[in-house]
């Protein structure tokens, strides 16, 4: 080949790389990396786990480990300098019954969560309104067969203190009532996982939740004052037990971080995974 043929080929490479150009959207890897720990609500879990699953799919090098001990230990940990995610049932950077803020900490709304009252399959109740639930956690009455059950000792099963839960059942479905510890009939647990496993294996307990963790026949809902508890009565403004879960961080978030909480407080995510996982998106609610 001489030295003019050889020039000619040159010349049609490069043209064919200006007329099609190489973009970096299309060839570049994913160059996201870090890691993001999370801590704290146990009914914010599913959600957490759910997202970071199909998060480090789209980014493979940023490694999640999310964990749940309740709401208080979210942001306590970001605090500590453990996570950089504290999942909370309520906004930790403000002051709420029993909980100081946590100063610095800067709150990412990423839910709504629906709690119910929970009841042991043998209990022959289907709706308690909010001056029996009153009665019941207060220790005042004892027996099924007060609000309309069978002759039966109720068996209270409640979340230990810090849960994001029980701030919030106690404020919406009790109205700020007490929950009084007793010496029989009386149990507290650490996790919404525990509260699910202990009413479902406890004869005549009554307990409470949130909707995803109330799947088979060992456990169900009550009505609150006559209305089901489901996200559309959430949304309807007819079902008053819930709240918003929070990402709490420590200033504003960066790297990884940010990405992550952008990601569950997409419409991607809330309007797909959330949604299935019976929590709501947050836009729904007006």
């Amino acid at each position: 080949m001489n030295i003019f043929k050889k020039l000619s080929l040159i010349t049609i490479a490069s043209a064919l790389l200006v007329s099609f150009p190489v973009t970096s959207s299309v060839w570049a890897k994913d160059e996201l990396k870090g890691k993001v720990t999370i801590n704290g609500s146990t009914a914010l879990l599913p959600m957490t786990l759910q997202a970071a699953k199909e998060f480090q799919k789209l980014h493979p090098k940023v490694k999640i480990a999310a964990s749940g001990k309740g709401s208080v230990t979210g942001p306590q940990a970001v605090k500590k300098g453990i996570a950089e995610i504290g999942a909370c049932d309520w906004d930790a950077s403000t002051d709420v019954p029993g909980f100081k803020a946590f100063d610095g900490q800067v709150a990412h709304k990423v839910a709504v969560i629906p709690f119910a009252t929970i009841v042991n399959k043998n209990v022959k109740v289907d709706n308690l309104t909010t001056e029996q639930l009153q009665g019941i956690f207060s220790g005042k009455i004892t027996n099924w067969k007060a609000v309309g059950g069978e002759d039966e000792d109720i068996v209270v099963i409640t979340r230990s203190f810090g849960s994001g839960t029980r701030v919030n059942y106690q404020a919406k479905a009790l109205d700020g009532g007490d929950i009084v510890k007793k010496e029989k009939n009386y149990k507290e647990v650490g996790s919404s996982g525990d509260m699910k496993t202990a009413v479902a294996t406890t004869p005549n307990s009554i307990g409470y939740i949130d909707l995803t963790y109330i799947t088979g026949g060992d456990i169900k809902a009550v009505k609150f004052n006559g209305v089901e508890a489901t996200t559309d009565n959430v949304i309807n403004g007819k079902y008053k037990i819930w709240s918003y879960g929070y990402y709490m961080t420590n200033g504003k978030p960066t790297g990884a971080t940010k990405e992550f909480i952008e990601y569950v407080q997409s419409k991607k995510f809330q309007e797909g995974s959330l949604k299935k996982l019976k929590f709501i998106p947050i836009s729904a609610m007006k």
